[in-house]
């Protein structure tokens, strides 16, 4: 078994023990998070069979996926880090799933792009969980009118999306995000990350954001 094989298989079957003891019956989706990785370091996961990557920036995915997608259909392309308005309409063309719609602002960009394009990639309100100042994310007061704009615009709102304030218990910051997503009538809960995903399935995570963990420390 290759390194690669070797890691993914090692988080799957760390959401597989997760899964087991909540009861669960279906796995959340896993997305390798290739960020500063180049394609030497991806390839070897896309021969192990990982389909599911996710980039923080717009410019350094259009860098160097074109390639690796016109060389493996089926890869599907997620959009984790923080999303300028001015590169809404880059963001929809190259990306399938969008993580961090969170202002108004980048709504109506993201819904002008989709007009442009004709694509609709699925989206998911990122919301500041910890009220953390430095952190992107939609204030959880705001969420509700954040989300019926979003709808109004057309956007694809398939969930929440949430990064726990660093060197904390996590497990409260999910809960609350998936209490959220209920009361709201959302199914898709985009949390989870190399040190915490298991925690994050356990609390109903439906993707999980991996990095370290399948390449390696950056």
């Amino acid at each position: 078994m290759s390194d690669a094989q070797q890691r993914l298989a090692d988080v799957q079957a760390g959401l597989d023990r997760a899964c087991r003891d909540a009861g669960r019956t279906e796995k959340p989706l896993l997305v390798a998070i290739s960020k500063t990785f180049d394609a030497d370091a991806i390839r070897p996961l896309i021969t192990a069979g990982q389909r599911h990557f996710g980039e923080n920036r717009v410019q350094e995915a259009a860098a160097k996926w074109p390639e690796m997608l016109a060389e493996t259909p089926g890869i599907t392309l997620h959009l984790v880090g923080q999303l300028q308005s001015n590169k809404a309409a880059e963001a929809v063309a190259l990306f399938d799933v969008i993580h961090s719609v969170d202002r108004p602002s980048l709504v109506t960009a993201l819904a002008k792009a989709q007009t442009a394009t004709g694509k609709h990639p699925a989206c998911y309100l990122q919301v500041n969980i910890g009220d953390e100042a430095q952190k992107g994310g939609c204030a959880i007061a705001e969420l509700p009118a954040l989300l019926d704009l979003a709808r109004t615009a057309g956007l694809n709102v398939v969930g929440l999306m949430c990064v726990p304030p660093a060197n904390v218990e996590p497990a409260p910051y999910f809960a609350l995000l998936a209490e959220h997503a209920k009361r709201l009538g959302l199914s898709g809960l985009s949390m989870g990350m190399s040190s915490d995903y298991e925690t994050a399935a356990l609390l109903g995570s439906t993707v999980v954001r991996v990095g370290s963990a399948l390449f390696g420390s950056r």
